[in-house]
């Protein structure tokens, strides 16, 4: 039998001097005992696993809405292709592969219905503003809790990995800032793979000198990046791609942003004005209507604010369920 005190000495054994141990975590804000089994970084990656949220992901746009292929990414799928991307690295540099992959799955459980979209929306109209990863932390922090616990109660080196991956701050582990580096690298190449198969470019529309640096397939493109990023870190005590890596993925992601994120191709106007109305909607009906919220979220709202319970239930809708309560509470039986 493999137990977790073997597990933690073989991170001290095996891992590098830079990598994050268990054993030595910053722990939990809520102490509890230890697993027998587990390390304290493979019961967070199980816990958030496990979590509504993250299965709730399955259900959330990515950047295509409502698209009509079975095949486009939606932000389970990102997800799990972040923590590929993450844990390919961290394993290449013998860093902590279970922290890597924990921070990874739970990077984007805040994410509202409809996208970047919905999130704008939130954004606009709730009192102080919307950032998907500050829910994130919300999630794992209050809103994912139990009988037992508030929230998941992830260890500092999860919820710290959570926070900044799309801020400008930088994670105090290096599995932290493998996960950051990832998420980019993961979703401008699956966006523009999901870009080509829908017709909105083409391989002639991409910059060319982006295609002769990265490559003109997925999969090129994804192995060499990944592959600059660990010839770039190994043995550095920052995760880092080089110069000239880093720049040009950043004109992709101009790229991206002028012919697809913003494109009327994939976004068409009165699918944004649909959007734009069903999330204020529904926001502002349970603004008005607090004994409509689910028993939990009630309870947040006597301890929070109802602003905030109401922004954590719309923010952690689906798009399906948004759409379906939003027809049950705005669309007259008959035109249904």
């Amino acid at each position: 039998m493999l137990l977790r005190e073997e597990l933690e000495k073989r991170e001290f054994a095996v891992l590098s001097p830079l990598a994050a141990k268990s054993a030595l975590s910053e722990g939990r804000a809520q102490e509890e005992e230890k697993c027998a089994l587990r390390t304290e970084f493979q019961r967070d990656r199980d816990r958030i696993i496990h979590s509504k949220s993250f299965r709730r992901l399955m259900h959330k746009t990515q950047v295509f809405l409502a698209p009509e292929g079975d095949h486009f990414r939606t932000r389970l799928t990102h997800t799990i292709e972040v923590s590929q991307i993450a844990r390919t690295i961290a394993r290449s540099l013998n860093l902590n592969e279970d922290l890597t992959e924990a921070i990874a799955l739970g990077h984007d459980l805040g994410h509202t219905p409809f996208g970047h979209n919905g999130e704008d929306v939130l954004n606009s109209i709730h009192p102080g503003g919307f950032a998907h990863n500050v829910q994130s932390l919300r999630v794992v922090d209050v809103l994912e809790s139990s009988a037992s616990r508030t929230g998941m109660n992830l260890t500092a080196e999860v919820r710290d990995g959570i926070l900044p991956h799309t801020s400008g701050g930088l994670p105090f582990t290096p599995a932290g800032q493998i996960v950051k580096l990832s998420d980019r690298i993961a979703y401008i190449n699956h966006d523009i793979d999901d870009a080509l198969r829908s017709s909105v470019i083409s391989m002639e529309d991409i910059p060319a000198s982006s295609l002769e640096l990265f490559g003109r397939s997925h999969r090129e493109r994804i192995n060499n990046m990944v592959t600059d990023v660990i010839r770039n870190s190994d043995g550095r005590d920052e995760i880092r791609q080089s110069a000239a890596y880093r720049e040009e993925l950043n004109k992709l992601r101009s790229f991206m942003f002028s012919h697809v994120y913003k494109s009327g191709r994939v976004k068409r106007e009165e699918d944004l004005a649909k959007v734009e109305v069903v999330i204020s909607s529904l926001y502002e009906y349970f603004l008005k209507h607090p004994r409509r919220l689910p028993r939990e979220l009630q309870e947040i709202a006597r301890r929070d604010g109802i602003n905030e319970a109401v922004k954590d239930y719309v923010a952690g809708m689906t798009d399906r369920f948004a759409l379906n309560i939003y027809t049950e509470l705005f669309v007259p039986k008959s035109w249904k």
